[in-house]
């Protein structure tokens, strides 16, 4: 897969989690020869459990409109930690008190961090589609 392709899918995720008001996004790109499984990760934290799945869900859907499904999804029902694997990159979605206890970021401290930015940057801007109603607009009649 070409770098730059691979920058437009984990920067759909990233939109996907800022979507659903996600906190303390990070993003990650794993050291080559680190022993990682994987180029990124992107981790985030939901307030509650049905936020955690929202945040999950919804990066789901965005990736699956390019075509994109993971190959693996653990932790949705418990949502305290759900991981959505794409191979290429994978999406960490916590609770508060679990991303405290597993500190992904520090135990990956060898990873470069990112910001959403630099990886629209690279990939070049992501086309963003908006849908349009097919609705008649209604017309308000003023009153004299």
């Amino acid at each position: 897969m070409k770098k730059s392709e691979l920058k437009k899918q984990v920067s759909a995720a990233i939109q996907a989690c800022l979507e659903k008001k996600a906190e303390e996004l990070s993003i990650l790109e794993m050291e080559k020869g680190s022993g990682a499984f994987t180029d990124y990760f992107v981790l985030c934290s939901g307030t509650n459990p049905r936020q955690i799945q929202a945040i999950a869900d919804e990066v789901e859907l965005r990736l699956k409109a390019t075509g994109l499904r993971p190959t693996h999804v653990e932790g949705y029902n418990q949502a305290e930690w759900v991981l959505v694997d794409y191979v290429d990159f994978v999406v960490h979605v916590f609770s508060e008190k679990a991303r405290k206890f597993y500190d992904l970021e520090r135990l990956w401290k060898s990873a470069k961090r990112l910001e959403p930015s630099d990886l629209r940057a690279a990939a070049g801007k992501a086309k963003t589609t908006k849908i349009k109603s097919s609705a008649p607009k209604k017309r308000v009649r003023k009153s004299a």
